[in-house]
């Protein structure tokens, strides 16, 4: 069985209160781990809170002692690389070394032309995406200085002290469906790949993919842990299932990947999911505020696990 984490969208009202109150509830309710996006406002209009992803995992670093923790993920499209993996190894190391390192290329429009980033067109988006792994995993690895000349990015001497109190300081986890550029960008740089919102054949077909390109590369499978980041929608009863479902169908969310039901099935489903290679699912908990069905969830699926 996988492990369960929760997930929240943190463009969708995340405030101070909402995340004080969610990170306690995840420490206290024995969920793996507890991840968010890292957006500045919605995709579609209206804007509402989004309490800042680096200064919330700060806060979370200090106020918990038990949950992995980090972004799904921070993108290289609005964060500069060597600021994020500075601040990261900062936080990893205020949280005892429970911080994931999820980066990404960047792919939501809205906030990029609102706040004046320049997203690029899909390969130039991951040829920078690929400079500034080189660089992150760089600068975690190496003791000594290290200088780059890229295209998008440029490093004279540069270093990160204090050294990561993790060897290698911490894991990164690469996030994205694509078998094009996000695999094989997986395969030459990634400790986790993280797949979000497809059906369990789908990612069973990834899966097989991500380790044939790790043979090519010569790593072992097991030298990248698989995850996958999909919503929720759980009921008590059937009566708050039919509320929550809101007139979709069930069966057409299942085909989506989307995990539907009361706790016996969505046990069934998490099951499947481990049969298909899956080793943690971050449960997308859309509803903020709901930390009744959050515990209720806790209470009677964590246990059949």
């Amino acid at each position: 069985m996988p492990e369960v984490a929760i997930m929240v969208e943190g463009q969708n009202g995340l405030n101070w209160p909402r995340w004080q109150r969610i990170a306690s509830a995840v420490e206290a309710l024995s969920f793996a781990g507890l991840y968010r996006s890292d957006h500045f406002v919605k995709r579609d209009p209206p804007n509402r809170d989004s309490l800042d992803l680096w200064a919330s995992l700060t806060w979370l670093a200090s106020h918990t002692q038990r949950i992995q923790f980090g972004p799904l993920v921070s993108p290289v499209s609005f964060r500069n690389p060597v600021a994020t993996v500075i601040t990261a190894t900062a936080v990893d190391d205020l949280s005892g070394g429970r911080l994931t390192l999820g980066l990404g290329a960047g792919w939501q429009a809205r906030e990029h032309e609102m706040y004046g980033f320049d997203l690029l067109d899909i390969p130039q988006r991951f040829a920078r995406f690929r400079e500034a792994l080189t660089l992150v995993k760089s600068l975690l690895t190496s003791a000594e200085p290290i200088s780059f000349d890229g295209r998008f990015f440029r490093l004279r001497e540069a270093s990160i002290l204090p050294r990561p109190q993790r060897p290698c300081g911490p894991p990164i986890l690469i996030g994205g469906n694509g078998p094009r550029y996000t695999l094989p960008l997986a395969a030459e740089f990634a400790d986790e790949w993280n797949a979000a919102m497809i059906p369990p054949a789908q990612f069973a077909a990834l899966n097989t993919q991500l380790d044939t390109l790790l043979a090519v590369r010569g790593r072992q499978p097991g030298a990248v842990q698989r995850s996958l980041m999909t919503e929720v929608v759980f009921g008590r009863n059937d009566s708050e299932l039919r509320r929550k479902l809101e007139g979709r169908s069930a069966a057409e969310l299942r085909e989506r990947g989307v995990l539907v039901g009361g706790a016996s099935e969505l046990v069934a489903q998490l099951g499947a999911l481990g049969d298909m290679g899956v080793q943690r699912v971050m449960l997308q908990w859309l509803d903020l505020d709901d930390l009744a069905g959050l515990e209720a969830l806790a209470h009677t699926v964590l246990p059949q696990l």
